[in-house]
């Protein structure tokens, strides 16, 4: 059997935990740049908030029903979402649990007795709770595509469920695919939802009952038929494994006021290939293909105004996570894609065709500069890492802007910054 544990309205649950008198009150928390709404709690729910809606649209809902707004806290999502999953390998160690991302996680439950599970369930739901302070679901079931059913019923009832279900019998199974439509199943996107409508496939329990031939020729092949298995309680073990390195990472940002000067494009364009940069470094990646782009700001008065975006990549001799690798290629792009007369709002890079940092072939003809550099990338990251606010950068990412993003509304840092930690009086 397997469980996965997922973090209630995570990011709204992370600001509640140091903000207690906001419990049961409607709280919701902004994407990058306060532009959109990204997590809601259930009572912003019910007043109708709309999930992934722009802020600007649903601000006068909000200041009809008072919801506490937020802007991204991702130092102290992070930090939280750390002790949660290390409270799941406490409880069952390292090798049984799987993150699956930053709010939800996997735990194989094999050799419980099944009588059992849905007493571990319910510990498992309130020692996270005691231990870390956020409220989580559990859902458990023999495949995975079933837990995460399990888990999404659970929280549909919370006060009959307790945010716990166990689907041990195969008349529980049966009963819980019927109560869910397609369109809610893990891994049937919005596109396939539709076509299954079409299909006159309405629930997961009518799409169990298809054959593994008619998921080939219409759910994408392999992925289909995983998908039809584990719906039956066959599990897949490559189905959707843990969240491994990433084939692409971008680092995009909207720029806190118009921007018309392309030294300034530079600069952001070098800032945000700094930060992706790091992110390669964490997953011990490497790219080969540097993308950047940037977005035109249309304006009544602005006649050169020809589309939004526009962009640019370059393939690197060799692969490279060295930020200095990086941002000169970057860099050199902006004079290719800036138009004079333009104003910008928005910018952004993507790093491409990762591959492990560890299958670079070094030059023979050239001296050993691989150690050297990772060296520094790692003085680089270990100092911005524990000082934080970039305290070391290249030059190319400028002193007189800060380019990051706008978080108007951000609560403290309560567990990652010494001069903002939580005050007990």
């Amino acid at each position: 059997m397997i469980a996965i544990i997922d973090c209630n309205n995570f990011y709204c649950s992370c600001e509640r935990l140091f903000l207690p008198h906001l419990d049961k009150h409607p709280v919701v928390v902004l994407s990058n740049n306060d532009g959109c709404i990204i997590s809601r709690s259930d009572e912003a729910k019910l007043f109708g908030v709309e999930m992934a809606g722009p802020y600007f649209k649903a601000k006068p809902l909000i200041q009809q029903h008072n919801v506490a707004v937020f802007s991204s806290n991702y130092g102290l999502y992070g930090d939280l979402s750390w002790r949660v999953m290390e409270t799941l390998r406490i409880m069952f160690g390292k090798k049984k649990v799987e993150v699956y991302s930053v709010d939800e996680a996997f735990v194989e439950l094999d050799g419980y007795k099944p009588e059992y599970l849905p007493q571990l369930a319910m510990e498992i739901r309130q020692k996270v709770e005691l231990w870390t302070g956020i409220k989580v679901s559990v859902g458990v079931a023999p495949t995975k595509v079933l837990a995460k059913l399990a888990n999404n019923l659970s929280k549909k009832n919370k006060e009959k469920t307790k945010c716990v279900l166990v689907l041990d019998t195969q008349q529980k199974i049966d009963a819980a695919l019927r109560h869910t439509k397609v369109g809610d199943i893990w891994g049937v996107g919005r596109q396939y939802a539709k076509k299954l409508n079409e299909w006159a496939i309405f629930d997961a329990y009518q799409l169990s009952r298809m054959s593994e031939s008619f998921a080939k020729v219409k759910l994408g092949g392999v992925v289909g038929v995983r998908l039809v298995k584990e719906l039956r309680g066959e599990p897949a073990k490559d189905m959707e494994d843990d969240l491994v390195n990433k084939k692409m990472i971008a680092t995009t940002r909207m720029f806190g006021s118009p921007v018309t000067n392309i030294n300034d494009i530079k600069e952001a364009i070098a800032t945000y290939t700094s930060r992706a940069a790091e992110k390669l470094r964490r997953q011990n990646g490497a790219a080969k293909t540097i993308s950047i782009f940037v977005v035109k700001k249309a304006e009544d008065h602005n006649v050169n105004f020809h589309g939004a975006a526009v962009s640019a990549y370059t393939t690197l001799p060799v692969a490279t996570s060295f930020t200095h690798e990086l941002i000169k290629p970057a860099v050199e792009m902006v004079d290719k894609l800036f138009e004079a007369g333009n104003i910008y709002k928005k910018a952004g890079v993507m790093l491409s065709n990762i591959v492990p940092d560890e299958s670079i072939q070094g030059n023979l003809f050239k001296s050993d500069t691989k150690n050297s550099g990772r060296k520094l990338m790692e003085m680089m990251d270990n100092i911005n890492f524990s000082q934080r606010d970039d305290v070391l950068k290249f030059a190319t990412s400028g002193t007189s802007r800060d380019w990051k993003m706008r978080q108007e509304l951000r609560s403290k840092r309560y567990t990652t910054r010494w001069d903002e930690l939580f005050e007990v009086s």
